[in-house]
């Protein structure tokens, strides 16, 4: 990595900090930089990687963006939000995870580790007005852009290339693949997600991203638990509503698409149009037990299943695959409507809906 610009973050804060004294918004970024701590963006501005790469440097624990009030404790509320933050690619504009550090779901906060967020490429809470795209995100530690509190975002143009080494329960790098039940390949213990909608998001699009993850491509989570505390924002709720996800074409080893609400979260007003599968002539072809979309989950992530009137709108268009299932549906929800999914490649199962109750309003 000897071409690699090293401490970059220091360069880079210093020309953000350069741009607010003189009162301009865009800072364009250009070169090849190590990171070492994480990248602070303050309110109002642009960030312009114009033929950039910026990798994680080796045994680091930090992400390479958090917004500026992202872990402020105090006065946490829509008027102190961070506003109106873009990161914008041009050319060649790559973010990049480097070596993995160890660091996963399982071992986070023990022993003196950090929590397992620090892994995250991009962090951001309590912000409104978002725009990320045209950029390529590679080797992501955890999952690559992490969205919780935040509101009215634009994420669109994001091609994944995620890390296909397998770790094993000691987090020793194993060769080849993981195979699990069904003949699918389990996930790994970096769990490297794409794009993650937490508690109290709302009011996103999400459109055009390609690639491999190595779990879910995008996921929609709202399960109130300490995460929820730490980052609450005043006189918001937990929900999770009005997101607009479009022309996802991805390889994954979980979902392309996932949405999760439990413990008395809402996740509601979600148009889902135009997911394909393509893993087809891939080494990241994970056999029957993966699924393209999945609404709801057998499994307790929180402190009890989403009822009826708590999972509801949902609106599935144009879903082309290969996986095991193209829906997988389970628990309660209203108004969930699916159309045009297709199977190829002797898609066995297209819709699986048998641990699901769908109602009507």
């Amino acid at each position: 990595m000897s071409d690699f610009i090293q401490n970059g973050e220091k360069i880079i804060q210093g020309l953000i900090a350069q741009a607010k004294q003189q009162g301009k918004t865009n800072v364009v970024i250009s070169g090849n930089y190590m990171i070492s701590d994480t990248i602070i963006i303050p309110s109002d501005t642009t960030l312009v990687l114009q033929d950039c790469h910026l990798r994680l440097a080796d045994n680091t624990f930090c992400n390479i963006f958090r917004n500026a009030v992202c872990y402020d404790t105090e006065n946490r509320t829509t008027q102190n939000a961070d506003k109106n933050i873009k990161i914008i690619g041009i050319g060649k504009a790559i973010l990049d995870g480097g070596n993995y550090n160890g660091l996963s779901e399982r071992n986070c906060c023990k022993e003196g580790r950090p929590h397992i967020y620090v892994n995250n490429i991009l962090l951001f809470s309590n912000v409104e007005g978002i725009e990320i795209r045209d950029i390529k995100i590679t080797n992501q530690r955890y999952w690559a852009l992490n969205f919780i509190y935040c509101r009215y975002a634009y994420i669109g143009n994001i091609e994944f290339i995620g890390d296909y080494q397998r770790y094993d329960e000691n987090h020793n790098l194993v060769k080849g693949l993981i195979k699990g039940p069904n003949d699918c390949c389990m996930t790994q213990i970096v769990n490297a997600d794409g794009i993650d909608l937490r508690v109290g998001c709302h009011d996103f699009t999400i459109e055009n991203i390609s690639g491999f993850t190595e779990d879910d491509t995008v996921a929609l989570t709202a399960l109130p638990n300490n995460e929820t505390e730490k980052f609450s924002v005043e006189n918001e709720s937990v929900d999770i509503y009005n997101v607009t996800i479009r022309n996802i074409v991805t390889s994954c080893f979980c979902a392309s698409v996932r949405l999760l609400n439990q413990g008395g979260a809402r996740l509601y007003n979600v148009l889902i149009d135009g997911v394909r599968d393509a893993s087809l002539d891939t080494r990241y072809y994970v056999g029957r037990g993966s699924a393209t979309i999945r609404i709801g989950d057998e499994h307790m992530y929180g402190t009890r299943h989403s009822y009826k009137d708590e999972t509801f709108n949902v609106i599935i268009r144009n879903v082309f695959t290969r996986a095991g299932k193209g829906l997988a549906l389970a628990g309660e929800m209203t108004n969930v409507v699916y159309e045009n999914v297709f199977g190829f490649d002797n898609c066995p199962l297209l819709v699986d809906d048998e641990k699901a109750k769908i109602y009507k309003k």
